[in-house]
């Protein structure tokens, strides 16, 4: 089985975007007992599944230091995939909660919290290079689940394609250049779920999605082997 490398995570005082660095700056005054950097990946590096977000909530993920972990998204986000088998534990909005996932791994476009959860075009295309980076390391990644357009359009630029090519839509599969698949989903945000742009079922069934893919290349892989011996 092929060894996951460690993907390249930004240091804790990462200077690439001064705007970030800025807003890091302030919220380590106002809040000194946040985590209040970027935020690194969560889940194993031999991941077959992995989960694209947006950037860390400003008390979410920038307070516990641990991809949705402390906010509504994150609730929604890992009781779900704790439901399709990819989670085991209990989630306590607590990076310390003894919560771990299987098989499944979970980052961000961009690592660090931008003021009103907006990153700049420039933000994006500067955190890019962690995210191919994850991406590339990942030796068992199979399937990619992006949550929001941003992510969508991150993702597929990561991996080679021009965003413009492949239109986000919910639900939607789109094969990679580089040979992954990529299922879209809607932000799993209060926002979304309380204006009814996303139910639960819509993010169970896009998580699904995903399952199903990893699913189909198993066996795929199964029948290759066969046919070979």
């Amino acid at each position: 089985m092929n060894v996951a490398a460690t993907p390249e995570q930004p240091g804790h005082d990462c200077p690439l975007c001064p705007r970030l660095v800025e807003f890091r700056q302030k919220n380590r005054a106002t809040f000194p007992e946040f985590h209040n950097a970027p935020v690194d990946s969560f889940g194993p590096l031999a991941a077959r599944l992995l989960i694209v977000g947006l950037a860390p909530g400003l008390k979410g993920a920038n307070r516990t230091g641990r991809p949705f972990t402390g906010d509504y998204a994150g609730d929604l986000l890992y009781a779900t995939l704790k439901q399709c088998g990819l989670a085991t534990g209990r989630y306590d909005r607590r990076a310390d909660d003894g919560f771990a996932l299987v098989d499944c791994r979970v980052t961000n476009a961009v690592r660090c919290v931008p003021p009103e959860n907006k990153p700049t075009p420039a933000e994006i295309k500067t955190c890019r290079r962690f995210l191919a980076d994850e991406i590339a390391s990942l030796k068992r990644l199979r399937a990619i689940l992006a949550l929001g357009r941003i992510a969508h359009d991150s993702v597929v630029a990561a991996t080679g394609g021009r965003p413009s090519q492949f239109r986000f839509a919910h639900g939607a599969v789109h094969a990679l250049p580089n040979g992954l698949q990529l299922v879209d989903s809607y932000h799993c945000s209060r926002y979304n779920t309380q204006t009814g742009v996303l139910t639960e079922g819509m993010f169970r069934q896009a998580v699904a999605t995903a399952c199903g893919l990893l699913a189909d290349a198993a066996s795929s892989s199964r029948n290759e082997h066969e046919n070979r011996g």
